[in-house]
């Protein structure tokens, strides 16, 4: 077999191994909270916040996020001001959307729930939503 030959095998096997246009969505990948703003639809105020979420391309989205309050009062997602919860995610690039089902969290009862959110992201900037307006929240998040 000839170097040409040889050559030209190896660039069809990895055309053929390789998709064509395979891009990751853009939403992989670590971001760091930059504001959260909470309260009624259409009416959201800023709530002093940090943290980070964290899309892998394995499939899995974890959270961490800091009210700077330690005794702010619990909610269906925080304990103790904080909240932290991972598990797999499922990403629609097309719908700008995402499911993930919580494997663990500190506010146990999420345990086993799947969360639908809406994200859009815009050069370094990644904007989170609940997928129901009424839940009244939106997270901003620049990438590290």
């Amino acid at each position: 077999m000839t170097m040409r030959l040889k050559i030209a095998a190896l660039a069809l096997a990895l055309s053929v191994a390789t998709p064509a246009f395979s891009q990751e969505p853009p939403i992989i990948g670590a971001w760091r909270m930059t504001s959260l703003e909470a309260g009624a639809e259409g009416n959201l105020k800023p709530v002093p916040y940090s943290g980070q979420v964290i899309f892998t391309e394995a499939g899995t989205l974890s959270v961490q996020a800091q009210n700077p309050d330690p005794k702010a009062p619990d909610t269906p997602y925080t304990a103790n001001g904080y909240e932290a919860y991972y598990g797999p995610v499922a990403i629609n690039d097309q719908d700008k959307t995402f499911v993930i089902t919580i494997e663990s969290s500190l506010v146990r009862n999420l345990v086993g729930k799947s969360m639908k959110r809406k994200f859009e992201v815009s050069d370094n900037k990644l904007v989170l939503t609940p997928d129901n307006p009424a839940e009244g929240w939106r997270v901003t998040y620049e990438r590290y």
